[in-house]
């Protein structure tokens, strides 16, 4: 028989009649073997810590079949040593599908240089509200953004013949309560909302799945044969296999193999032994535990067996090339909110003192100290960055902002003041039992003490810049205007310290835009309950609530500006077979290179049904030199337009007027709009 470390470059067809032929070999134990990870408790005794191997289940040894090696993410491979980039919602903020695939890329190469084959990182729940403790973990609050980006990484991972996983499948939006939470809706929210990132994932060959915690219509997710069964595996034809969470992703034998769910992870407790006698009592089929096993053992060896494209030495892991690639996110995701007087970027030979205050100025902050946490040493704090980047030019006066009383010595001293302030791991994050940090947050501003900080330093300096740290939306009301610039930061990875610096400075011209809404009022927003038994996930959340309630944020979806200026023109737009493609000019008006996202909406005014007033449907960064002019086209899959009809169980796509918005974010005034019949 063929060995697998012989089969490299294995058609579909020889995979299929290799894995067929293991099958029929295999002992029902050996199958069975397939369907869980092979424990956790003894490396957690060996190692005395967690994340720090990559975790195994599957495999055969006496056939030579090799398992699965577990790691996680999205930050980066949460083995210690590994390049830790910005959070995913900062990357959402780039807009940048080819930078995301090169964090993808590089990921992969950490995970193969670890000794791991499947990453578990590629993380696209949607966020409904910014309260979400997880936010950090995905990439914003619309579906397209997210599955392109999603699709983005996870194309970049398995470039390395790594196992991509995405999560948690499906409507995980709230953290405290995601153990128990039932969450009802209706088949058009969960077809047009929560679930087309997911097959956008799907249909770019994504390897695994990872089902969530919580219920949908009363049933566990990782037991609900309508999403694992009907159409996951039915309807879009994944061919991969799915796996719980860890620990509590699974609650029951028979329900889990029934309802879908291959692999129970991280050890046998409802699979195993207990699969083993259900099928002996006849309540389990057989061909189940056969399907489920031949998806683990395909989808292993079609990354197993497949040519590697280099060698992955361990000098991979947190190289200089990834570190400089996560300093090059940072700079491309950090958002400038506002920016009155062109108070930035700062002149280095003007501004002879600078005050950097605030609690997360000088402390190593890069978000979750979860299952996403990315243990790593080399971390660039914000007052580092900036003290690296003044070198002799510039005195740095540095206070925590816990001393009103020093700090307005200190400020008045100064020329200029950088208040850095915000979240860290202990206000938002996963929450893990019996450990007292992280969750949903309570509250979507600042705490009092940052809020007095800011108004006490700007009585005393207007020239003040305030650098947000977090994971989704916070809500500024009390203060934003009595500064005049502020710079969404995130949590920025191991290199955002010297971002910010480059991005304060002028040395980098910042382009990235909102991934989310920011309210002026959390009345706003759809209702959250982080510790609710059940919900109900509406039609309408972040820009399109506050389309359909006509209220206006503080920030709009898509928003941030630059140190330059853009203008938009002549849009046009025309229809083929299957596609519009509009087109607009796109022009640099200002004095600076920069580089501007164009984002293209479609909207539904003239919808029979209920609809939102516009969706995201396209968007492109374009590089523009000073008095440069572009002209972009954005292509929209007509299928794109389709809504989901539950009478006919069917997607139709209306014969109307559809409206094609062009501009620079979701909000009327920067927006060209015109008109289109399909």
């Amino acid at each position: 028989m063929e060995k697998v470390d012989n089969a490299k470059g294995l058609s579909d067809i020889e995979l299929n009649e290799l894995v067929n032929r293991y099958i029929t070999q295999m002992t029902l134990d050996e199958k069975l073997d397939q369907m869980s990870g092979n424990g956790i408790l003894k490396y957690l005794i060996k190692d005395r810590n967690f994340g720090v191997r990559a975790y195994p289940g599957g495999g055969v040894e006496r056939l030579k079949i090799p398992p699965f090696l577990f790691t996680d993410g999205p930050r980066g491979v949460i083995i210690p040593g590994s390049t830790c980039f910005p959070v995913s919602m900062a990357r959402g903020a780039t807009w940048d599908i080819d930078l995301e695939e090169e964090v993808g890329e590089a990921i992969g190469k950490e995970v193969r240089a670890h000794g791991g084959n499947l990453f578990g990182g590629v993380c696209i729940n949607l966020l409904r509200h910014p309260a979400w403790g997880r936010a950090q973990e995905t990439y914003g609050e619309d579906p397209f953004l997210l599955g392109m980006l999603g699709t983005a990484l996870l194309r970049g991972v398995q470039k390395h013949n790594v196992m991509a996983t995405i999560k948690h499948y499906a409507l995980n939006s709230i953290e405290d309560a995601r153990f128990k939470v039932n969450v009802e809706i209706d088949e058009r929210t969960l077809r047009e909302v929560y679930l087309p990132h997911f097959k956008y994932c799907i249909e770019q060959g994504c390897a695994t799945v990872m089902s969530a915690y919580n219920k949908m219509r009363g049933e566990y997710c990782g037991h609900n044969a309508y999403l694992l069964r009907e159409i996951l595996k039915k309807e879009w034809g994944f061919k991969g296999f799915v796996h719980s969470d860890w620990m509590w992703g699974l609650r029951d034998t028979i329900g889990g193999i029934t309802g879908g769910l291959d692999v129970e992870m991280p050890r046998k407790k409802y699979y195993g032994k207990k699969l083993k006698r259900a099928i002996r009592n006849g309540k389990v089929p057989v061909e189940l535990i056969d399907d489920a096993a031949r998806r683990v053992i395909r989808t292993v060896l079609k990354f197993t067996t497949r040519e590697d494209p280099q060698e992955y030495t361990k000098d991979l892991i947190g190289c200089e090339n990834h570190v400089l690639l996560s300093r090059k996110v940072a700079e491309k995701s950090m958002v400038l909110l506002k920016n009155d007087r062109n108070l930035l970027p700062f002149d280095k030979h003007k501004i002879k003192t600078l005050a950097v205050i605030g609690p997360l100025a000088n402390l190593k902050n890069t978000g979750d100290h979860g299952s996403s946490y990315v243990k790593q040493n080399k971390i660039i704090t914000p007052l580092q960055g900036i003290k690296r980047f003044s070198g002799e030019y510039i005195n740095i006066l540095y206070h925590d902002g816990s001393d009103l009383e020093d700090v307005k010595n200190l400020v008045a001293s100064a020329d200029a003041a950088v208040i850095i302030v915000g979240y860290t791991y202990k206000d938002e994050g996963e929450s893990i039992p019996l450990i007292k940090r992280g969750g949903d947050r309570i509250n979507l501003g600042l705490k009092s003490e940052e809020i007095e900080l800011i108004k006490v330093v700007s009585e005393i300096k207007f020239n003040s810049v305030i650098v947000l740290v977090g994971g989704s939306a916070i809500i500024m009301e009390e203060w934003k205007n009595v500064v005049p610039s502020i710079i969404m930061a995130w949590y920025s990875g191991m290199e955002g310290g010297t971002a910010l610096a480059n991005i304060l400075f002028g040395k980098v011209n910042p382009s990235g835009k909102l991934p989310v809404s920011i309210p002026k009022d959390p009345a706003d927003l759809p209702f959250f309950d982080r510790n609710a038994d059940e919900i109900e996930y509406g039609y309408y959340h972040g820009y399109t609530l506050m389309d359909k309630k006509k209220c206006e944020p503080a920030f709009p979806f898509g928003f941030g500006l630059s140190y330059t200026n853009y203008n938009y023109k002549n849009l046009q737009a025309k229809t083929t077979v299957d596609s519009i493609i509009a087109s607009v000019t796109v022009s640099n008006i200002g004095s600076i290179a920069g580089e501007e996202i164009a984002q293209l909406y479609i909207g539904f005014e003239n919808s029979a049904v209920d609809r939102p007033l516009k969706i995201l449907r396209g968007f492109k960064k374009i590089p523009l030199e000073p008095d440069e002019s572009k002209t972009i086209s954005i292509e929209v899959k007509k299928k794109d337009l389709a809504w989901y009809n539950p009478e006919t169980k069917s997607w139709e796509i209306e014969d109307m007027k559809y409206s094609i918005y062009v501009g620079s974010s979701s909000s009327a005034n920067d927006l060209l709009k015109i008109d289109i019949n399909l």
